[in-house]
């Protein structure tokens, strides 16, 4: 407790010196040692070496030295020509990204949406982190501050939450939430740590990479005052939005004579946080598309993953997509005021209704819209940020293709902050990222998982599951692969704005100067009927064939998370018997599900059998493949099986598929 007091003041000195001199912006975030983590990443595992990417293709650093000693080989490995320099520097530059950068989200996490202003106070916050710093933990426990009734659930003061969020050993914040003081206010934004990697239970150390598999970031979001912020996350129907409407006037735009009206703030913030306490630990809804269905958190190994995304939708661009998909994740998930220019042609919502209805409830007084301003949504939140084209708050530009979207930016806006290049910091994201392998202290496969390798093989998952990252990266219509459909079509509003990928040229510095020169990313290799099926064009959509490596860091499994049993697996089945009642899934167990028919069958009706997981789309069904007695395997293969898929990694592989 002494320790908590001089934590909060040093903190309250900070804020003092901070509104004297209005200069400080102090920061803390967490950011792991090699020491403090057990897969800290020792050299680059692209080709083995380090190299270049150019929108993609990968250049080994031995061919690389040969295209140098020629102009023309200089020319091909520039800036311009789109050609990213992978090495130590960029690598290590990228791992601090993704563990500091917020690229300022934390206004819009903590100043539009609340998220520090509910029941989740800071100080409880504060608290339960000190309370588990000396060992660690994958699931902080917090107090609330106050009652509160949120989506029709009751909350008490004093009721202990399950947040999900990771501590570190040693660290004095939440692993991927760095803390900020600016305005005389203290901030909490997000970055990729906070859904990439986890605690070790065990250790207390940081596995980088692995997904935070019970995050509670739908209850996280419930509890916060103004969740209304996440409203395209929800399901609440944006034909009906008027349903919310009340009855007072919302603002007089003078060159159009009109008069609009807002949503009732507290009716629709209720059916929004309605719609959050049903997520599942462990999924986050990272589309706008007004539909309640969360996706399982992935994990970050990704070198040969291919494309990304749950439906192959980043496909296009620097590191085969990576950095599109590492875009998606800051420039869409972490500030929906970004797509305002967007809103009328996506969701046919009126750009002021949606930025209105988004900013009247925000808790901080410099982003909260009042009607009686005189002002449309619009210009006043033009008012309040730094971009000139972009309604919107997080640290981005306008590509050419602004305010249409593209292949590479769908959401329709790229991050990068001022005083970097463009792409700069995303392709550094994509370098670490491609670094990142799971912890294993064996360099082949046991005799076990050997013969599971040869199950694997003969049982005919190969099909899909081939390479070293075992995927061969393709998109699987949903009448093929028939797991749970309406994830697959997230994307598909969006051909309404599309274009083709045009980019600034990649020595461009942000803020982007005028006739900025422009370059169209490579899409020629690229299969159009596969780009159909990642975004629901003229099709039902389809699922991307996962890569296997770190499956025993990544349970549940599919990509509603629904395939969970945990380690008695006759009663913790589905999500009902294991996270939703604080029980960690299982590893073998849960792949045990997903290969064995009858004890998916039984997780399938667990998870049917609770409301709230039907309202949010998750089943565990889908991807039929069995390797049991019904497909004549034995129980002993079904085992070797399992521990091979357990035991996956690309060096293991290299090596296997060498022999």
């Amino acid at each position: 407790m002494r320790r908590l007091w001089v934590w909060i003041v040093i903190v309250g000195i900070v804020i003092v010196l901070y509104n004297s001199i209005n200069a400080l912006e102090p920061k803390y975030a967490v950011h792991p040692s090699a020491e403090n983590t057990l897969n800290h990443p020792l050299y680059h595992k692209m080709n083995e070496t380090y190299g270049y990417d150019i929108f993609g293709l990968t250049i080994d650093e031995k061919d690389a030295n040969e295209l140098l000693k020629t102009e023309e080989g200089q020319s091909f490995l520039s800036l311009q020509n789109g050609a990213v320099k992978i090495d130590e520097q960029t690598i290590e530059e990228g791992r601090a990204l993704f563990y500091e950068e917020t690229f300022n989200n934390e206004e819009f996490i903590t100043d539009v949406v609340g998220v520090l202003d509910g029941p989740l106070s800071l100080f409880n916050i504060a608290k339960a982190v000190l309370k588990v710093r000396g060992e660690g933990t994958d699931n902080l426990k917090v107090e609330l501050a106050e009652d509160a009734l949120v989506g029709g659930r009751q909350f008490k003061k004093g009721e202990v939450i399950e947040t999900g969020l990771d501590v570190p050993k040693g660290a004095f914040a939440p692993l991927g939430m760095p803390i900020t003081i600016k305005d005389g206010r203290i901030k909490a934004g997000i970055t990729c740590a906070a859904c990439h990697a986890s605690v070790d239970r065990d250790t207390g150390k940081v596995i980088e990479g692995a997904p935070n598999a019970n995050l509670n970031g739908g209850l996280l979001l419930a509890l916060a005052t103004n969740s209304v912020g996440f409203l395209s996350n929800s399901d609440v129907d944006p034909k009906v939005l008027q349903t919310y409407l009340h009855k007072q006037e919302w603002v007089q735009e003078k060159s159009l004579q009109r008069t609009l009206t807002l949503p009732d703030a507290e009716t629709l913030e209720a059916k929004v946080d309605e719609a959050f306490l049903k997520w599942p630990k462990g999924n986050f809804d990272s589309t706008n598309d007004f539909e309640n269905n969360p996706s399982q958190i992935p994990d970050a190994f990704t070198l040969g993953d291919h494309p990304y995304g749950w439906s192959g939708h980043a496909a296009v661009g620097p590191f085969k997509g990576l950095s599109a998909f590492n875009n998606n994740v800051h420039a869409q998930n972490t500030d929906l005021l970004a797509q305002t220019a967007q809103s009328d042609s996506l969701f046919g919502i009126d750009k002021d209704l949606y930025a209105g209805t988004i900013l009247q409830n925000a808790p901080s007084s410099k982003y909260r819209y009042d009607p009686e301003s005189g002002q449309s949504p619009s210009e006043f939140l033009a008012s309040r940020n730094n971009n000139k084209r972009i309604l919107g708050l997080n640290d981005s530009y306008a590509p050419p293709t602004f305010p249409n979207l593209s292949l590479f930016a769908p959401n329709g806006t790229v991050i990068g902050t001022d005083g970097s290049y463009v792409l700069e910091e995303l392709n550094e994201i994509s370098a670490y990222q491609n670094t990142l392998v799971p912890p294993s202290k064996l360099d082949s496969y046991n005799s076990i998982e050997a013969t599971g390798r040869e199950v694997f093989e003969k049982a005919g998952c190969i099909r899909c599951h081939a390479g070293h990252a075992r995927t061969n990266n393709k998109v699987i219509a949903v009448e093929e692969i028939q797991t749970e459909t309406s994830r697959a079509k997230a994307f598909k509003d969006t051909k309404k704005l599309m274009e083709e990928p045009w980019i600034y040229q990649l020595d461009t510095p942000i803020p982007i100067p005028e006739n900025a020169e422009i370059v169209k990313m490579p899409i020629e290799n690229l299969d159009r009927e596969q780009l159909k099926l990642s975004f629901a064009y003229d099709t039902n959509g389809g699922y991307k064939v996962k890569g296997l490596v770190g499956l025993k860091y990544s349970a549940p499994y599919l990509h509603d998370g629904g395939v969970a049993v945990g380690r008695d697996i006759e009663t913790e089945l589905g999500l009902p018997g294991t996270l939703n009642n604080g029980i960690h899934p299982d590893p073998y167990n849960s792949l045990k599900a997903l290969v064995d028919k009858q004890l998916r069958k039984k997780v399938i009706a667990a998870n049917r059998g609770t409301q709230r997981l039907q309202d949010a789309h998750v089943s565990g069904e889908g991807h039929e493949f069995w390797v049991d007695k019904s497909t004549g395997f034995s129980k002993e293969e079904q085992d070797a099986l399992i521990q091979y898929l357990l035991s996956i990694d690309l060096e293991k592989e290299r090596k296997a598929q060498k022999d």
